[in-house]
């Protein structure tokens, strides 16, 4: 059906149109004004406390900031503390390690000075000391010997009675040995250079000579020893004996 056959339509013309949207102009003004209060102090003070809000977002951010700076200023700080302790801890190792070397060379020093001292004090006594006397392996020899050892021990005889009575028991053979006088006949034939038996060796044995009856120092040493208990003196025998 066309619009004109409707009841009551008419058709706008274009002065209608125009009225229709200034009326829609003003109604929406009105609201905006309804609303929003439009005076100047309502203005004012809207501002004003606008000013005074802080937007809640940029609070909380601000506040997390705060919070990881103070975070990595106390690991900062941690960690400047551990740096100058492990500082100071390998500073403190290193001087006790310096000391104890110290002390370790001049223990050591110490020692090898002792060690010096007592080796140069040995080559000193070894110095002051007389050479070890020696004695040649013959007759001569064995009585020089056995008058050393005589004289520590306070057995009196003289080179001379020593050797003259040598002579006469055995002509100076050390391995002599009578087997046909009295002593041989009861089985304990006289032996050595001083033609010595052996219980008579045994009974005056010196101490620090040999056990050995044909040993010509520990005979002529023993036959000593008997004949100053005997006769005071090997000197003072001039025969058998």
């Amino acid at each position: 059906m066309p619009k004109h056959a409707i009841p009551g339509y008419a058709r706008l013309n274009r002065t209608h149109k125009l009225s229709a949207a200034g009326v829609a102009a003003a109604g929406a003004a009105a609201l905006v004004f309804a609303v929003v209060p439009g005076s100047a102090g309502a203005e004012q003070g809207h501002d004003k406390a606008a000013q005074n809000v802080k937007p809640v977002a940029f609070s909380a951010v601000d506040d997390a900031a705060k919070a990881q700076q103070d975070s990595i200023t106390k690991q900062a700080d941690a960690s400047a503390q551990q740096a100058e302790k492990d500082a100071a801890d390998a500073k403190k190792k290193a001087a006790d390690e310096a000391k104890a070397k110290e002390e370790a060379d001049a223990k050591a020093k110490a020692e090898q000075e002792r060690k010096d001292q007592e080796a140069a004090s040995r080559s000193a006594d070894r110095a002051a000391a007389p050479a070890p006397k020696t004695y040649s392996n013959d007759l001569d020899g064995w009585i020089r010997e056995s008058l050393d050892i005589m004289q520590k021990h306070g057995i009196p005889g003289s080179y001379d009675g020593l050797y003259r009575n040598i002579m006469r028991e055995s002509t100076g053979n050390p391995q002599a040995v009578n087997g046909y006088d009295s002593n041989a006949q009861q089985g304990t034939p006289s032996k050595g250079l001083l033609q010595v038996i052996d219980p008579t060796f045994q009974a005056y044995h010196v101490e620090g000579t040999s056990w050995d009856i044909f040993d010509p120092v520990a005979n002529i040493v023993a036959a000593c020893n008997y004949a100053a208990a005997t006769y005071g003196s090997m000197d003072n025998v001039n025969s058998a004996y």
